[in-house]
């Protein structure tokens, strides 16, 4: 294939999953480069005290990915994709949920948009980005494919890929990295709502360093990014 005219900003939520990250990066790279997919790997770093909010990190990278990009994946760091039939490219139609249920090594609910998910920046633009009220781990991706929906857009998924849940290598290892499930306050009856209002329009961040990094030869930018909380609107953000 040759290099199309889009570009793509891979936006990879991220907390000190170091030696994830050092596999990822020139994994991604030599994969996308083989496509003939052009792209910048943006690793959203979240250095401040609250708990890891995986949507705003997202937010974040789309807003500082710049104008040379055009469409976005947004990016679980420890899910590599195996199969080079996997289609990365710009996702014209609608949102590509190219982590699909029927091949993803461990979510397959019919609804699941997680893991890895290509929009233009457009499309991502009509849903208002994602909700800001998710901090720990968990339920971003419900909400946001109720936006999708909101928005009048259609989830595709691919067709035709037969290596089942071979597809993707999942690096997380549960026993040694535990995630953050807690649910804290109003939490749990929070986490099924559809936040009406907020999204890209009211994301608070800095960003305190932007950094080039060569990985293997492989480059990408990190964003250092704090993020801020208003504690009287979401207070499971902290751990209290």
């Amino acid at each position: 294939p040759s290099w199309g005219p889009h570009r793509l900003a891979l936006l990879v939520p991220f907390r000190e999953r170091f030696e994830e990250l050092l596999a990822f990066v020139p994994y991604m790279h030599r994969f996308l480069s083989k496509k003939r997919i052009r792209h910048h790997i943006f690793i959203l770093n979240q250095v401040d005290h609250f708990r890891f909010n995986r949507a705003s990190l997202i937010n974040v990278g789309f807003l500082e990915s710049g104008n040379d990009t055009d469409y976005i994946a947004m990016h679980d760091v420890d899910l590599l994709p195996l199969n080079e039939q996997l289609d990365y490219s710009f996702p014209e139609a609608g949102p590509f949920h190219v982590a699909s249920p029927e091949l993803h090594p461990l979510y397959h609910y019919k609804t699941y948009v997680g893991g890895i998910l290509l929009l233009t920046k457009q499309h991502y633009e009509m849903c208002n980005g994602m909700s800001n009220r998710f901090w720990g781990w968990g339920r971003e991706d419900d909400e946001f494919y109720r936006r999708i929906k909101g928005a009048g857009l259609q989830v595709r998924r691919p067709s035709g890929i037969t290596t089942g849940y071979e597809t993707f290598q999942h690096l997380h290892d549960p026993a040694w990295r535990k995630r953050d499930q807690k649910r804290i306050a109003a939490q749990k009856q929070e986490q099924f709502k559809v936040d009406q209002e907020g999204g890209l329009n009211n994301v608070r961040y800095r960003v305190e360093s932007r950094t080039a990094l060569s990985v293997a030869g492989a480059p990408c930018t990190v964003l250092n990014i704090l993020l801020d909380c208003d504690t009287s609107e979401t207070p499971w953000c902290t751990f209290g």
